[in-house]
């Protein structure tokens, strides 16, 4: 192992245990909420609430379609927790559900199949200050060029990117959100990645091109 990848380790260790334990916390909500603890269910909403909103936005520009959205998802699952599975991966479950509720609100009608470049409104990708962080001009311009150039990617491929870096799902999880497989997950990603090396500002994606070939 080189010096880079040993000192890389410790810390890719460290972010699945905190990983791990916010999963073993978020289980626990959910069971709550399964039993019909209100508590539960607004700690889910609290939780959730503006990631949900974040993601939402990146299919529509309407941000009152958003919140209707994500107020019938809630309250549909308030009214069917008891027959809602025992064990989930709380908030890739919650993306995918409010991926096909606003779908499904839009169309009119549930979509299984999962939507194509085509079908699907355009995914754009955002960074707002308190989202990221940011506290000064230069991070500020870095996160513009990055965005500048995250959003000349084809939809699907932006939302894996989206996902996997600033959501941090799993493989298998965006495969969940998404309705396609995991093996296509790490195609898109590996796309992705190939039109991205040919564009300007490759420095900005280094700690992404490490993820992806450590990790998957």
């Amino acid at each position: 192992m080189s010096e880079s990848n040993s000192h890389n380790a410790p810390d890719a260790l460290n972010a699945g245990r905190l990983r791990a334990n916010r999963q073993l916390d978020e289980q626990a909500v959910w069971t709550r909420f399964r039993a019909g603890d209100q508590r539960a269910f607004e700690d889910l909403m609290t939780t959730h609430y503006r990631t949900l909103f974040r993601y939402g936005n990146r299919f529509s520009a309407d941000p009152e379609f958003i919140k209707d959205s994500i107020q019938d998802l809630f309250l549909y699952l308030w009214e069917r927790r008891v027959s809602l599975h025992p064990e989930v991966s709380v908030k890739p479950y919650l993306l995918v559900s409010l991926r096909r509720q606003m779908h499904r609100k839009k169309t009119g009608k549930l979509v299984n199949e999962s939507l194509t470049d085509e079908t699907e409104p355009g995914f754009q990708v955002e960074f707002s200050v308190e989202e990221q962080f940011i506290e000064d001009e230069a991070a500020v311009r870095r996160a513009e060029q990055l965005k500048k150039l995250l959003n000349t990617l084809p939809a699907r491929q932006k939302e894996v990117v989206y996902l996997r870096f600033f959501q941090e799902l799993s493989r298998d999880e965006i495969a969940g959100v998404m309705s396609i497989t995991p093996q296509t997950v790490s195609n898109l990603l590996q796309l992705a990645f190939r039109q991205l090396r040919n564009s300007q500002g490759i420095e900005l994606l280094l700690p992404l091109l490490w993820l992806v070939s450590t990790c998957w």
